[in-house]
């Protein structure tokens, strides 16, 4: 089989929405060339992540390609509707840089092994790793936590700095023992790693029916499908049982709408961790926390990404 590669020329800060969108036109795969990336890979304090190349990135901006097989869809169709959806983007307030879509044929055998070159084995704490579910790993302590993720079913790698961002933040607030709700699941990476680090339930929640049959195949594919909830559902909508902590890693935009609601279904001294949010939206979200009545207790930062943890008191 052949794949149509569409490729949208887009900013860092739109590079999840896209992938998004992406998805949701029956996407088989998403590659992202990011040139931050491979600056910040070189420089990383944990190990290996990409076998990287300066040739695989544009020289400013994001490129966010995307796969889809050549008889699925009129491409024409899909190409306008998703210069609509795009359009839609600009109308929240983000800024998606140039947005040019580009659309090239690729042969099945090139696009099934070229993309896993941008995908090794990454250490985002010192005891939590991810690594594809295709690559050997030596356990580098026997206290090491393993997430197994399949990208080729899957909204992201768990390698992106807002990802990134809310592992540290769950390994450092979480409580063994505690139930969560993870609004925006995605791939369920973040509710994986809870699992594994002690907590005893979690609802993983995506309004997105491809991501909540990724999470649910990454949910078996981990062996923690028995303590992980995966649901359809929008937000924290008809969400009543209170929890010790609520993760969202969604855009600031969505964030700033439910935080009354993160405020009622967190247990007196729960804890709300907040990441997909870019450094220019920071105070914004900020005072969304504020005014439900949250408490910020830390904010932290890679690059110009920023994940907020509050607690209700």
């Amino acid at each position: 089989m052949n794949w149509s590669e569409i490729s949208i020329h887009t900013t860092a800060e739109a590079t999840e929405a896209v992938s998004s969108l992406l998805y949701e036109l029956g996407a088989n795969g998403v590659v992202i060339e990011d040139p931050e990336v491979l600056y910040r890979e070189w420089d990383t304090p944990f190990g290996e992540i990409y076998q990287l190349s300066p040739d695989d990135f544009p020289a400013e901006g994001v490129f966010v390609k995307a796969y889809l097989p050549v008889e699925s869809r009129d491409l024409l169709e899909v190409v306008e509707t998703l210069r609509g959806q795009l359009a839609e983007l600009i109308e929240y307030g983000l800024d998606i840089g140039k947005a040019t879509i580009a659309v090239n044929d690729v042969h099945e055998d090139e696009w099934a092994h070229a993309w896993k070159k941008y995908y090794k084995p990454i250490h985002v704490t010192d005891r939590m790793t991810i690594k594809p579910v295709w690559e050997e790993y030596e356990l580098k302590s026997p206290d090491e936590i393993i997430i197994e993720m399949d990208p080729g079913m899957a909204f992201g790698t768990g390698t992106h700095p807002t990802t990134i961002l809310c592992l540290r933040a769950i390994e450092k607030y979480m409580s063994p023992g505690d139930r969560i709700y993870d609004v925006g699941t995605g791939t369920a990476i973040l509710s994986i790693a809870a699992v594994k680090l002690g907590a005893e339930h979690v609802l993983a929640m995506d309004l997105d029916e491809v991501a909540v049959r990724s999470a649910q195949a990454n949910t078996e594919l981990n062996g923690v499908h028995e303590s992980i909830t995966v649901r359809q559902n929008n937000l924290l909508d008809g969400i009543e049982e209170q929890v010790e902590m609520v993760i969202a890693n969604i855009l600031a935009e969505v964030i700033v709408r439910f935080t009354d609601d993160v405020y009622r279904v967190l247990k007196p001294g729960g804890t709300f961790i907040a990441s997909g949010i870019i450094e220019a939206r920071e105070a914004d979200v900020k005072q969304a926390l504020t005014a439900s009545g949250l408490t910020i207790v830390e904010t932290i930062f890679i690059d110009d990404w920023v994940a907020i943890v509050s607690k209700k008191r």
